[in-house]
């Protein structure tokens, strides 16, 4: 039997390399004769450029930049041929603040921008923009920033400094005149209900009374930037806006176009060949729910596979969706770590160990063994 075993990362405790080398090692306990091919995946969010790199090649340059804390950081992207690739999560990721640090109206994105610029520095004809998994809620202002947008200081200060802006002047703004990517793991809108600040704010610091304020701060940069740079114009309400905490408008803004994240990712690395080759798709990440349906990475497998005729199986630290939204996203069964480790606790004090635990068990339902 062919595996292709195929996850993301989980969540801050392993990567996707990581996670789908645990799966292949607990799957290999109870069938060692299956033939089993990893391909870690990403949606765009932290292990982007790496899950990108070990697949297709290319050479990875380092920088330094500013992370959320405007703290120095080693950040890598990826040079293809034309293409880089960039992670925001480098610079701007959740896993970069501490617990008690985290707050999403002073992060910032300048990092981001310091990332980008690096690519264009490089002559890049194309830079892929990775969206996921950030600690900031600022519109993008702070790549903005260090693009050349002023007031630098109150730009690259984070979410709430966007509410003391009278105006902002993008005389200086870097032109960006190579075809621009927005890879985006999320659809949301900038502002609103299912904007960046509503959905993510809570899992990024922000309490009940900071998602209102943090949210009327975008909006207010959101008709400043509009004012001052055409192009941002109705941008805010495109699918992919609220990405990463807003990342999204402001790339929109610099005329990005927006990919679903695993979606390029797929097409990029050529997956669809390797799971036609397959006789069973196995996926995961850190926590699949009802966000997971919305083009995050395990469902974007799943589509892979149904599209191929073949099942697929979703195994996960928690599993927070019904039996029939698993169904309507063509997933034949999902399992949960926490459910066999006892809690999610003890899932996240050994995630390797109780990640191979569970899918040996999954391997006993799935492999077809003579």
């Amino acid at each position: 039997m062919r595996v292709l075993v195929a996850p993301d990362s989980f969540g801050g405790t392993l990567s996707a390399v990581e996670a789908a080398a645990a799966m292949a090692e607990g799957w290999r306990r109870h069938a060692p004769d299956d033939e089993l091919d990893l391909a870690p995946v990403s949606d765009g969010g932290p292990g982007f450029v790496d899950v990108l790199h070990a697949s297709i090649g290319g050479r990875l340059r380092q920088v330094s930049v500013s992370d959320p804390l405007r703290q120095p950081v080693a950040a890598r992207w990826l040079l293809v041929g034309g293409t880089a690739y960039v992670e925001s999560a480098q610079a701007a990721g959740l896993h970069l603040v501490a617990p008690n640090e985290r707050e999403p109206g002073s992060t910032t994105t300048y990092g981001v921008g310091e990332l980008l610029a690096a690519a264009l520095d490089a002559a890049a004809e194309r830079v892929v923009v990775g969206l996921g998994g950030s600690a900031t809620n600022d519109g993008g202002s702070g790549l903005l920033a260090a693009l050349g947008m002023k007031p630098r200081h109150l730009l690259a200060a984070g979410g709430d400094a966007l509410a003391a802006l009278e105006s902002v002047d993008a005389a200086a703004l870097r032109s960006v005149e190579v075809e621009l990517v927005a890879a985006t793991d999320v659809d949301n809108p900038l502002l609103g209900l299912h904007g960046a600040t509503a959905v993510f704010g809570p899992q990024k610091g922000a309490d009940r009374d900071d998602v209102p304020r943090l949210d009327a701060a975008l909006d207010r940069w959101r008709s400043l930037l509009e004012n001052a740079l055409p192009t941002a114009s109705g941008k805010a309400v495109a699918p992919g806006a609220g990405a990463a905490g807003g990342l999204g408008y402001a790339l929109f803004a610099l005329g990005a176009h927006r990919e679903s994240g695993i979606e390029l990712l797929i097409r990029e690395t050529r997956l669809r060949e390797r799971v036609a080759a397959a006789d069973l798709v196995l996926t995961g990440e850190g926590s699949f729910d009802w966000q997971s349906l919305r083009g995050k990475a395990a469902s974007g497998v799943a589509v892979a596979a149904t599209e191929a005729g073949l099942p697929a199986v979703v195994v996960a630290g928690q599993v927070l969706v019904g039996r029939r939204e698993l169904a309507a996203a063509g997933i034949e069964a999902a399992y949960a770590v926490a459910d066999t480790a006892g809690s999610v606790a003890a899932a996240m004090a050994r995630p390797a160990e109780e990640l191979a635990r569970l899918v040996e068990r999954v391997a006993g339902t799935w492999s077809r063994r003579s």
